[in-house]
């Protein structure tokens, strides 16, 4: 037997209702709480420990962030598994290559073929290859390989911690601001 719903509920939805607001409306709505609150801990905890341009944690957690939790887990481990193969190979390339231009289209091809035909997790496929190019190029513009592993492993260390922001507020906003599917 289903529990009635409480008042709080009750008046939750008129308003709804009144507003001609839709699931999906809530549903964005909530999504755009999610992506404040988390844009807000990630630009001011990275600019607090002296980031001075945390965009790469930002478009991160935008992309691993959902309104729904099981797709921004999804999207996380997705994100995560390539952004590792593609900051492994960055590396491996560095170490190999010594920065040289050359290397970064034929990195870019190897991270693709590796990621797509040994990781393969299609969702976020992308990443791997545009993590082998940032690592890649910071040391290709530093004219550096230690500096372009430490400015990659930097980034690389941004993506995860904006991805794990992400996955988390927008699994605590579910648990706050739970938006029930109406019956059909």
């Amino acid at each position: 037997m289903s529990k009635p719903p409480s008042s709080v509920s009750i008046r939750a939805d008129e308003l709804r209702k009144k507003l001609g607001l839709t699931y999906d409306h809530l549903i964005g709505i909530r999504f755009a709480i999610n992506v404040a609150i988390s844009t807000a801990i990630v630009w001011y905890t990275l600019q607090l420990i002296g980031d001075k341009n945390p965009i790469w944690a930002i478009a991160s957690m935008v992309a691993a962030s959902d309104p729904q939790p099981l797709e921004a887990k999804r999207m996380f481990k997705a994100r995560l598994s390539n952004v590792l193969v593609g900051c492994a190979i960055g590396l491996v390339f560095l170490l190999v290559g010594n920065a040289q231009d050359w290397m970064l289209p034929i990195a870019l091809a190897v991270t693709v073929l590796i990621s797509s035909f040994v990781v393969r997790i299609k969702t976020m496929w992308r990443q791997a290859p545009i993590t082998a190019a940032v690592v890649i190029a910071a040391g290709i513009f530093q004219d550096s390989r230690l500096g372009g592993m430490s400015q990659g492993i930097h980034k690389v260390l941004e993506v995860i911690f904006g991805c794990l922001v992400g996955v988390i507020v927008s699994w605590l906003m579910s648990k706050v601001w739970l938006v029930k599917i109406p019956p059909k």
